[in-house]
C-alpha cells in the first residue's frame, strides 16, 4: 500500500466511525470528524501530516508495494 493510499483510509475511517458515533452513542463525537478535517486543510497547506510521519516509521513507502 502507498503511503498516501494510507493516510487517505485512516482519515475516511475516522470521519466514517466517528460519524457513526455520532449518530449512536453522542453528537461530540463530531470533534473528531471536524479534527481529521482540519488536519487535512492544515496538511494541505503546510506538508506537514503526522499520520505519515507515523506510517513512513512503519515501513510504508511512496511507491506501490507490488
Amino acid at each position: 500500500m502507498r503511503l498516501e493510499s494510507a493516510v487517505y483510509l485512516l482519515a475516511g475511517t475516522m470521519v466514517t466511525v466517528s460519524t457513526v458515533l455520532a449518530l449512536t452513542v453522542s453528537h461530540w463525537w463530531l470533534l473528531l470528524t471536524a479534527f481529521v478535517g482540519l488536519n487535512l486543510v492544515q496538511s494541505a497547506f503546510t506538508g506537514f501530516c503526522p499520520a505519515e510521519m507515523i506510517f513512513k516509521k512503519m515501513g510504508l513507502s511512496q511507491r506501490s508495494c507490488g
